[in-house]
């Protein structure tokens, strides 16, 4: 049956989207649960592997820098970042564009730690998937979740004015002939207050 299809019936866009996004939040919990696993024993948590693992791909960030990249605030990530240094993972060194904002880079001894963790990793996914995952299914799965990633992202900026306003010129509600909102993200509807009653 094509991915497209249910029961042989085609399946909307917006269905399929939905689909997508009510799994992300099972198989966020199965990640952080998995990299548990493979991080027994190393004394390194997940946050701290985010943040090497982030370092390790894109090089040298100030602490804030790397907060955006992860999507997390400043504060939680600068704690990740004191206690990796703690254990001589990562070091702060001068920054040339800002003298007041460091630089975090791995150490020699990071490196070795977040590579290993990798290698380990790399190893269990492909034994796991390899006979049924291509390489172009994980290519197309990746440019779909940064595209998602962009969406929310942009959604999650948005103010609820904002929502109801964007794209929609003055005197204007959004509409038009067509049935386009204009690109106007549309917000959830108002859940009613409980009246105490016992519902019908």
């Amino acid at each position: 049956m094509d991915a497209n299809e249910r029961d042989g019936t085609p399946v909307a866009l917006d269905a399929l989207l939905a689909e997508v996004v009510r799994r992300l939040w099972p198989l966020h919990r199965t990640v952080v649960r998995a990299a548990e696993r493979v991080l027994a024993g190393t004394g390194v948590t997940p946050g701290q592997h985010a943040v090497l693992d982030h370092l390790h791909a894109t090089g040298p960030h100030t602490v804030p820098q790397v907060a955006r990249a992860l999507g997390l605030d400043r504060q939680p990530v600068q704690r990740l970042v004191n206690d990796a240094a703690a254990l001589g993972l990562v070091e702060a060194v001068p920054n040339p564009e800002h003298r007041r904002s460091h630089l975090i880079r791995l150490t020699a001894r990071g490196t070795a730690v977040i590579t290993g963790i990798q290698r380990a990793e790399r190893r269990e996914l492909h034994r796991r998937l390899s006979d049924d995952v291509t390489p172009a299914e994980v290519a197309t799965a990746l440019r779909v979740l940064d595209r998602l990633g962009e969406a929310f992202h942009r959604l999650g900026q948005d103010t609820p004015d904002q929502r109801d306003q964007d794209g929609a010129p003055d005197g204007d509600d959004g509409g038009n002939d067509d049935g386009d909102d204009g690109g106007a993200p549309e917000r959830a509807p108002r859940i009613p207050p409980h009246t105490g009653g016992d519902p019908t």
